[in-house]
């Protein structure tokens, strides 16, 4: 993932961003769509709002949370093709996901860049 990176959407904008895409279903709180910077909302690669519910950001849920985000982004149809649309992006330069969550370990962000190393490990193996 050399030029895929996770950033949380209050940090300061920094030019290094290169293509900067949201990953939230929800807007973040206090950020105006100026202050973003953003080049893509992709809001249907979030997870569910029921999966986003159960979690609740819970450490101690992570796992569960984990497992069925994976489950979702490799067998939603619209999720899976916004993968690969940051696998297409992530090929002309960097790209930086922007997650609004405060735990910078327990969020769907991880889990995202963890589906999209596996998907880039495949293409590299093909």
């Amino acid at each position: 993932m050399r030029n895929i990176f996770l950033k949380r959407i209050y940090e300061p904008y920094d030019k290094t961003d290169g293509i900067r895409i949201l990953i939230d279903r929800l807007w973040p709180r206090g950020i105006s769509k100026e202050d973003a910077k953003l080049a893509f909302w992709l809001k249907d690669i979030a997870p569910s709002n029921e999966l986003r519910k159960l979690f609740c950001h819970k450490p101690e849920r992570f796992e569960e949370f984990r497992s069925n985000y994976l489950t979702e982004l490799q067998s939603n149809e619209t999720q899976s093709l916004a993968v690969e649309e940051i696998i297409s992006l992530s090929q002309t330069g960097t790209v930086t996901l922007l997650y609004g969550a405060k735990d910078p370990i327990y969020n769907h962000a991880q889990v995202l860049q963890e589906e999209l190393r596996k998907r880039l490990n495949e293409k590299i193996d093909r």
